[in-house]
């Protein structure tokens, strides 16, 4: 009976860490052109030398290079802004 239970344990456990391992993200690859991209802006905007662009580096980013950013693939595009009364999937009410 204990070799049951045990053998039932550790089918369990090592089921649990398969599931584990396959939620992990993959780790994104960065293009070539997005390698450069991200040197050159970090070299120029990157002030405490972390290696990470923080909320105030960012915000000092010129237009210009967030665009370059964001067409990179880089920078989180801003999502466009919904109308309150669109977000709901509810059939349109009609006037009879």
């Amino acid at each position: 009976m204990k070799k049951l239970l045990v053998a039932a344990l550790g089918l369990l456990c090592a089921t649990a860490i398969v599931v584990q391992a396959q939620d992990a993200k993959p780790k994104k690859v960065l293009t070539p052109e997005q390698q450069t991209v991200r040197k050159e802006m970090l070299a120029k905007y990157d002030t405490n030398k972390d290696g990470k662009l923080d909320k105030a580096e960012r915000a000092a980013m010129t237009q210009e290079d967030k665009d370059k950013m964001t067409k990179a693939g880089l920078g989180t595009p801003k999502k466009p802004a919904h109308p309150a009364d669109a977000s709901t999937n509810a059939p349109a009410a009609t006037d009879k």
